[in-house]
C-alpha cells in the first residue's frame, strides 16, 4: 500500500486552512485518511506539527508532498537549499 502525508483542505469558501495527514495515495484529497499529524494555516501564518509521528511514517516509507516537506522543514528549524537557476544560452542562428 503506498501512503502519503500530504494536505487536506478544510475551512470555508477563500478561507483555506490545512490539516497534514497520512492517506492511501489511491484515495481522494479530502477522502478517508490514515492518521492526522498536525494543521497548517496560510492566511494566519499558523502551523503545529507531530514531527516524531511524521518521522515515523516516513521511516515507514510515506513520502511527503513537497508542501509538507517545507512545512516540515521549517518546523524543524532547517533552511531549504535554494534552487540555482541557470541563465538561458541565447541561440545562435546559422546563415
Amino acid at each position: 500500500m503506498a501512503v502519503k502525508i500530504r494536505l487536506k483542505r478544510t475551512g470555508g469558501k477563500n478561507k483555506p486552512a490545512y490539516r497534514v495527514i497520512v492517506a492511501d495515495v489511491r484515495k481522494q484529497r479530502d477522502g478517508k485518511v490514515i492518521e492526522t499529524l498536525g494543521f497548517y494555516d496560510p492566511r494566519h501564518q499558523n502551523e503545529k506539527i507531530d514531527v516524531e509521528r511524521i518521522d515515523y511514517w516516513i521511516s515507514k516509507g510515506a513520502q511527503p508532498s513537497e508542501t509538507v516537506n517545507d512545512i516540515v522543514l521549517r518546523t524543524k528549524g532547517i533552511q531549504k537549499p535554494k534552487k540555482v537557476y541557470s541563465p538561458k544560452k541565447e541561440k545562435v542562428e546559422a546563415k
